[in-house]
């Protein structure tokens, strides 16, 4: 398999060979269900779909149980497809995946939503440096964005102007992150640096291409 769904645990910070702190995030990465098997005949093409993380009967509607009783296991929160696995390791409905599929110091791809930060001005959503500084009658311009566009021609302001807005809440992909450590017994992933998201969230982690 070429990847996992987790959960992000939080932060923490381990000491190598060398006696360095580097700083790691905690994910909690499966154990995941294969759920579907997507083949060319089929659909086109191949992919497998997995799944993590239980969810309660009740909030499951009946499509979903009729999904998740084909593969004959109990509901769950987050499916996620993976297109890259290696030949020969063909999975069927049921298969538990691992972590144990990662080795510590190989380099990973984490996929998650980050952080909302709500409506932000320019200075820190587009880290703007402001107007200028505060003389010459500039008593509230610190942290405004400026001219934004010219009078007489195009008399608009272009798509994609960099302006106040809604900030964070998006779709983040990290690549080449190193695995500093592996706990099997415990099904956790000790990534060096920070992924996206907030503690509890969900994150997809692929074996870097």
């Amino acid at each position: 398999m070429s990847g996992l769904i987790g959960k992000k645990i939080g932060m923490t910070s381990v000491y190598d060979a060398d006696g360095k702190n580097i700083p790691c995030t905690v994910i909690l990465a499966g154990p995941c269900v294969v759920t579907q098997v997507r083949s060319k005949e089929k659909d086109g093409y191949e992919a497998i779909q997995l799944a993590f993380d239980d969810k309660k009967e009740k909030q499951t509607n009946k499509a979903e149980r009729g999904h998740f009783a084909k593969a004959g296991i109990s509901p769950k929160k987050v499916l996620a497809e993976f297109s890259r696995f290696e030949s020969g390791h063909q999975k069927t409905f049921g298969d538990i995946i691992k972590v144990d599929i990662f080795e510590e110091g190989e380099y990973i791809d984490v996929v998650g939503t980050s952080k909302g930060k709500g409506f932000q001005g320019v200075v820190k959503r587009h880290n703007f440096a402001g107007v200028g500084q505060a003389t010459h009658g500039q008593h509230n311009r610190l942290r405004a964005p400026g001219s934004i566009g010219a009078s007489s021609w195009p008399s608009r302001v272009f798509k994609g102007m960099k302006m106040a807005g809604r900030m964070g809440g998006n779709r983040v992909k990290l690549v080449n992150l190193q695995i500093v450590k592996i706990i099997s017994e415990k099904n956790l992933v000790l990534v060096k640096g920070a992924v996206p998201g907030s503690n509890g969230s969900y994150v997809i982690i692929e074996r870097w291409k």
